[in-house]
């Protein structure tokens, strides 16, 4: 059961918090009343957020070793966490397997799979010390419905992300008999200012076709929301995978475009 003490302020780290749905799970987490610890490579991003919601903010390029380490250090010194949520990664392109790049591959594993490791590995120990306060801490994960199914010109993105489902999978037999809870939520077709910008190489077109007569697709507060649900469940909750799709998109490679009406 999760600790009901008043004086316990909740801490969490997020990480990709400069746009998106690591940025949308800051501000409602502080919201909230957490203490955030808000990390990402653009310093100009952190710093609005900062003014915005008042989190604590570290710059930081998870790909590199020495920052995470710097990262543990400061979280060390700072006292304990009682969330760990990994947002940072990105999709690279729209190659086939064929014709892909490798570099571009591995630049996908490093920040989909690898600097979630980093983290989760780096910050365990402060997230002990935190479930020993609070009764349970948490480790959340943002993978994506692209670990769950493989669709064309998606091979690079779709290995990142089913390896960090298998990764988290594992970490949740790893700590088994903890006071620890191992989720992710796995998204589908979410529109946010950059995911699909950047995989496009910033073609804009490419990204309102993408779009293009979906009702509602979902959006990075949606994420959020379902987020902070699964850190404040109970703490026997465990909510393992969820899987979340807006209603426009009934499997992976079906997408209504266009209103969504009721037959008779």
């Amino acid at each position: 059961m999760i600790s009901s003490a008043p004086s316990l302020t909740l801490r969490a780290v997020v990480t990709g918090a400069s746009s998106g749905i690591g940025a949308a799970t800051v501000r409602l987490l502080c919201a909230r009343g957490w203490q955030i610890v808000a990390v990402a490579r653009r310093a100009d991003r952190l710093a609005a957020l900062a003014a915005e919601c008042g989190c604590e903010t570290v710059v930081a390029d998870l790909t590199d070793q020495s920052a995470v380490d710097a990262l543990r250090d400061r979280i060390a010194a700072t006292g304990p966490i009682h969330a760990i949520v990994t947002v940072a990664g990105g999709a690279i392109g729209t190659d086939s397997v064929e014709t892909a790049d490798a570099r571009d591959w591995m630049r996908m594993f490093d920040i989909n799979v690898l600097s979630a490791q980093r983290v989760i590995g780096a910050l365990l120990p402060a997230l002990r010390d935190g479930a020993r306060e609070r009764g349970v801490g948490d480790i959340l994960a943002v993978t994506s419905t692209a670990g769950q199914v493989a669709y064309e010109s998606g091979g690079g993105y779709n290995a990142a992300k089913f390896a960090l489902r298998g990764m988290m999978g594992a970490l949740r037999l790893e700590l088994a008999g903890e006071p620890l809870r191992v989720m992710q939520l796995a998204p589908g077709m979410v529109k946010t200012d950059e995911f699909a910008l950047n995989r496009f190489g910033g073609d804009r077109e490419k990204v309102d076709a993408l779009y293009a007569g979906v009702e509602h697709p979902l959006t990075a507060d949606d994420m959020a929301a379902l987020i902070v649900h699964a850190l404040e469940a109970p703490g026997h909750v465990n909510l393992d995978e969820i899987t979340v799709r807006p209603v426009a998109q009934a499997a992976q490679h079906k997408i209504v475009r266009g209103p969504l009406e009721l037959r008779d």
